[in-house]
């Protein structure tokens, strides 16, 4: 049947259900749902995102980027209303297409006020079991180690203080030669072995693994910080669950100045690898100009939490049409 949906009826009601949840969820803890647009006159600058876009008639031949996250209207809102938001809806990508991608999926952001990464780390924790202990006896395994922890567990190696030339050596000798990269940076090596390495054996854990203290120089929009061992890093964290990269947090960066720096930095780095230089978001900057409040802030792959509870395999098993 080509009309038929990719996803099975027992997976449609596990969404549902999901979806109340979640919005239960947040509801006791009095964070207020919201929406933004999915059409912009800017997109992220990050250089490993790619919007996708689209013209309206009525406004000529004006661009706009269909969001890859709500994140920076949701920051807007924060500026001018301090109270915790989340945004349940679809956003898009300009990305693979395949087991774990598909350009069109479901996301859960949210942001909260006075908490830092670990707070929301702990939030998430709390999230987690609430939606696993409604459909099994046990409580989930939870795991968190410092990027320097897993980099040290599986490669041996401190990330922040390894030198590029091992860094290089090192993605040779797990990964093998990278068609077009001869000689990768130092940020793309780890984000190499990362994903090559890590994320593999994360796999077999039981449970959801949270990765923070990045290194500094894959902060994004997070703010900086050093860790016990005098090491400059990031308020920013990953999780993983069965394998897959399931969400992205930041305690979030509130400096303007910083933040415009930044997105010039992406730029520079797009011109560098010959990909399409954006607009900047110029709202997100008035608003950080106008005050940001201290906060933490997450995106979370909800399709993909779905295959985890649902024990998918592909992702289409929990999209109604893929």
């Amino acid at each position: 049947m080509s009309f038929a949906p990719t996803a099975s009826l027992q997976n449609l009601k596990l969404r549902a259900a999901v979806l109340e949840e979640v919005r239960a969820f947040f509801k006791a803890r009095q964070v207020l749902e919201v929406e933004t647009p999915i059409l912009g006159l800017a997109p992220v600058t990050d250089p490993h995102l790619e919007a996708l876009t689209t013209k309206i008639r009525v406004f000529g031949e004006q661009t706009f980027y269909m969001q890859t996250s709500p994140e920076y209207a949701l920051k807007r809102l924060l500026a001018a209303y301090p109270i915790s938001v989340y945004q349940l809806g679809k956003v898009f990508r300009d990305d693979e297409y395949g087991r774990l991608h598909s350009p069109e999926f479901t996301m859960l952001e949210w942001y909260r006020l006075g908490f830092d990464d670990h707070a929301l780390m702990a939030e998430m924790a709390e999230l987690f079991q609430a939606v696993w202990q409604t459909r099994h006896s046990t409580s989930l395994v939870i795991e968190k180690w410092s990027y320097a922890e897993v980099f040290g567990r599986y490669l041996q190696i401190n990330p922040h203080r390894v030198e590029q030339a091992h860094l290089q050596a090192l993605v040779l000798e797990k990964i093998g030669p990278i068609a077009g990269l001869p000689h990768p940076d130092l940020d793309t090596c780890l984000q190499l072995l990362m994903a090559s390495v890590i994320e593999p054996a994360l796999a077999s854990l039981p449970g959801p693994v949270f990765i923070y203290d990045y290194p500094a120089s894959q902060a994004a929009l997070a703010r900086l910080r050093v860790n016990h061992k005098g090491e400059a890093v990031s308020g920013r964290f990953e999780v993983y669950w069965q394998g897959m990269e399931l969400a992205n947090g930041y305690d979030e960066l509130t400096d303007a100045g910083l933040q415009a720096k930044r997105f010039e930095a992406d730029l520079a780095k797009r011109r560098e690898l010959d990909l399409p230089v954006v607009p900047v978001d110029q709202n997100l900057l008035s608003a950080l100009e106008q005050g940001l409040p201290s906060c933490a802030g997450v995106a979370l792959g909800f399709d993909r939490l779905l295959m985890v509870l649902a024990g998918a395999k592909h992702i289409q098993e929990v999209l109604s049409f893929f």
